[in-house]
């Protein structure tokens, strides 16, 4: 029996009263609140936990991926999803593009949960042909409202961050623009942006960066 009085009376969730269920209330919500350091955190672990074979880390690969959005003048939301898209691989390498999507879709607008979520089949472009896989499984989203969007993304930051030559931004820089992410109202209108499509490179915004 478990006597400790921040914790719930039950065993079985039937079983549980409103008190139970309040206290429970009480508790999620610091803990929801502290996703974001539990997403940096794993983030932070794609540095060493990464599978063998590239020239740089998964780390690398994101922040390489954001780098290039951030130059290219892209919104925040095209920063922080070029930063963890690839944040499933350890967890769910065979599906890490749809992992990726579910952690940000609460947070994040439409058209960048859409290209995270499927960037795993638009990014075979680059590379099935060599396994005879299907080099064109993309184009079975041929027609969607974001398919352009996902095909950019693809093209100019996800298959060509893996240059460890590239001049690359630290994990700092971004880590205030991924907490101004997550700490949006989820699910909320004005957070999903449903429908609406921003630029993945802005030659004005792009400049000015430059210069900063």
């Amino acid at each position: 029996m478990n006597d400790h009085p921040r914790q719930v009376s039950f065993s079985a969730m039937k079983d549980g009263t409103r008190e139970d269920y309040l206290l429970l209330r009480e508790l999620e919500e610091p803990f929801v609140k502290a996703t974001v350091d539990r997403i940096l955190k794993a983030l932070a672990e794609q540095e060493d936990e990464t599978m063998e074979g590239y020239k740089i880390s998964r780390l690398a690969h994101g922040l390489q991926s954001a780098t290039r959005a951030w130059r290219d003048g892209a919104d925040i939301d095209w920063v922080v999803g070029a930063l963890l898209h690839d944040i499933g691989d350890g967890l769910a390498p065979q599906n890490h593009d749809e992992y990726a999507a579910t952690i940000i879709r609460p947070y994040m607008r439409e058209e960048v949960v859409w290209t995270v979520q499927h960037h795993g089949a638009f990014q075979m472009l680059y590379y099935a042909h060599h396994y005879g896989w299907n080099q064109h499984e993309r184009e079975k989203y041929r027609g969607e409202f974001y398919f352009d969007s996902c095909a950019g993304f693809c093209e100019r930051w996800d298959q060509a961050s893996f240059d460890p030559d590239y001049e690359t931004l630290p994990l700092s820089f971004f880590v205030p623009l991924v907490r101004q992410v997550f700490a949006r109202p989820p699910y909320k209108p004005e957070t999903l942006q449903a429908g609406i499509k921003k630029p993945l490179y802005d030659p004005v915004v792009a400049k000015e960066r430059a210069a900063a």
